[in-house]
């Protein structure tokens, strides 16, 4: 009798399993389809880059890599898609709260954003991790990032710190300007430059709106006492680097600023860190 129920069980088992797989074939078969109707777009792959199970029964949220040519260029890009296997919907709205169910899937990072270059604060070995993403002229991160900094500080040896920059270039164009400003200080030895950063005021110098890049360089310069130059802030390494940074928060599907990632999951409350460490 007990070997019977064992069987029965591991049946079961084995049967939701493969009844999940079937429903992860049928959406990347789904979005191969439905991208591939266009004929600008040329389809090289499509993968899975994140499944969670919802908690309304039957039904997952996918986000999808597509890998694909268009026009002649390559393109990225990520999809939102929900399945229950039978129907796939692009949105799911919770009917008791009336909140988009998109709100509970997001990608959980990897360890290449553990990256001991973008360490800022705190202890790079500790089990807990912070990531960061954020614009130093964003009103909310002037606030925020410092009491971020401040809460790692206090405790150094729990908790590691990451900080990526991501302008938000259409409504802050200065800061392009000033995260270059940033990368050159750090690279000069300057401690503490993100702190320093987010707490001046950069009023006294120049506005988020202002686009031309030798004010933005003079405010900087007389704030912080350096001499840089516009071929300190406009080179290629410098451009590499906030590039980089600003793509790997577009793959963590980063929307908007401050966006914190408590040990790789995002956290819209922005409100856990002050847990961690005590």
């Amino acid at each position: 009798m007990k070997l019977i129920k064992i069987f029965s069980v591991s049946t079961l088992l084995l049967s939701t399993l493969l009844t999940a797989q079937s429903i992860d074939n049928s959406v990347i078969e789904f979005e191969k389809k439905r991208f591939s109707q266009n004929k600008r777009i040329e389809v090289r792959n499509v993968t899975v880059n994140t499944k969670k199970e919802m908690p309304q029964k039957g039904w997952y949220g996918y986000i999808i890599d597509i890998d694909a040519s268009m026009a002649g260029n390559d393109v990225k890009a990520k999809d939102i898609v929900f399945s229950n296997g039978e129907v796939i919907a692009p949105e799911l709205f919770d009917i008791k709260t009336g909140l988009p169910l998109k709100d509970l899937l997001n990608p959980t990072l990897t360890t290449k954003y553990y990256d001991k270059t973008k360490l800022i604060a705190g202890n790079h070995n500790a089990k807990d991790k912070i990531v960061v993403f954020s614009d130093p002229l964003c009103p909310f991160c002037m606030d925020y990032v410092p009491d971020v900094i401040n809460h790692v500080k206090k405790n150094s040896n729990d908790i590691a710190l990451y900080y990526y920059h991501f302008p938000l270039l259409r409504i802050h164009p200065a800061a392009g300007t000033l995260v270059r400003l940033m990368n050159a200080a750090k690279a000069k030895g300057i401690k503490d430059v993100e702190s320093k950063v987010y707490n001046a005021d950069w009023d006294k110098y120049f506005t988020a709106k202002e686009k031309n890049s030798q004010k933005i360089i003079d405010g900087f310069n007389k704030e912080f006492k350096t001499s840089f130059t516009v071929v300190d802030v406009n080179n290629k390494k410098n451009n590499t680097e906030v590039s980089e940074d600003m793509n790997l928060g577009t793959e963590a599907m980063v929307q908007s600023t401050p966006t914190i990632f408590i040990n790789g999951e995002q956290d819209k409350s922005k409100l856990k860190y002050e847990t961690l460490g005590k």
